[in-house]
């Protein structure tokens, strides 16, 4: 059965801080942002301070769900690419320092096109760290948000290994595009090693090129603002549902609660550890 994570740095606070504050919300397992500060591999460059970050982790009741190494660029630029690739391989290798094998990242907008000059581009940033990541045990995680399922899908198995992988955000799917996460839960559960728990509503339709920062916004759209995230439970999610099927689809990991905005995360997270529980409980009577 599921087991509950939460993204340490919704706490907003320093590592340890972030980690006792998911532990005393009743987590099982946090998720950690890897690219920059005081849990990066540059500051963690020695097995030694890794062993020491693990076993405070491992103090509080914790394991280490996954790691974020998101650098916020995507792969569907040529020269920066070879960078990127570079630095999530440095990520991937740290995880499994940390008992983990999920590295999860935005990668910028797949074309449904696969004729469009940037899916080639991106398949072949996203095949090297696919084969990298079958070959050291680790899985780099896609996170689901601006294209649909199935979309991601062929992009993932385009790729022919098994190092590429999709975090599931039924939230960002809900929020950009509108796609139904019970679908989403359907066509990506089977290839789906994390997930993110996550709610929200779409506030206006818009191009997810756009919203994710590949094309610039029409004259006068600057600020628009395109969805809401909201707690737990008053979004356009569906969680009862949304886990049945995510359930019947074989995924048993983590839905890692992530709150990236609003006034009182640690009382948001609470009550998400909560709603989610509640849910859990409900699915095994």
């Amino acid at each position: 059965m599921f087991r509950i994570g939460v993204v340490a740095d919704s706490f907003r606070r320093g590592f340890r801080e972030n980690v006792r504050a998911a532990a005393e919300c009743g987590a099982e397992g946090v998720q950690l942002y890897a690219t920059k500060g005081e849990f990066s591999p540059d500051a963690l460059d020695t097995k030694e301070k890794r062993r020491e970050a693990l076993d405070y982790i491992r103090s509080q009741g914790l394991v280490v769900s996954a790691l974020c190494g998101d650098f916020g660029k995507g792969f569907w630029r040529t020269e920066t690419n070879r960078e990127l690739i570079d630095r999530s391989k440095r990520i991937l290798d740290m995880a499994l320092d940390f008992d983990c094998t999920v590295v999860t990242t935005h990668i910028g907008v797949v074309p449904s096109d696969k004729s469009d000059p940037r899916y080639g581009i991106m398949l072949g940033a996203c095949t090297e760290l696919a084969e990298y990541g079958q070959k050291i045990g680790a899985s780099f995680a896609v996170e689901t948000g601006p294209e649909k399922s199935e979309t991601l899908r062929d992009f993932i198995l385009d790729t022919g290994a098994s190092g590429l992988r999709v975090n599931l955000d039924p939230a960002n799917l809900a929020m950009v595009i509108g796609e139904d996460s019970v679908h989403a839960a359907k066509v990506l559960g089977p290839l789906a090693v994390h997930t993110h728990a996550k709610d929200g509503v779409m506030l206006k339709k818009g191009d997810p090129e756009v919203i994710y920062g590949i094309k610039q916004p029409p004259e006068g759209s600057v600020g628009e603002k395109y969805f809401k995230e909201v707690p737990l439970g008053q979004g356009a999610v569906g969680f009862p549902r949304y886990l049945r099927a995510l359930r019947d689809s074989g995924f048993d990991g983590f839905l890692t609660i992530e709150r990236e905005v609003g006034e009182d995360p640690a009382a948001d997270i609470r009550m998400a550890v909560g709603f989610l529980k509640d849910i859990l409980a409900d699915m095994k009577e």
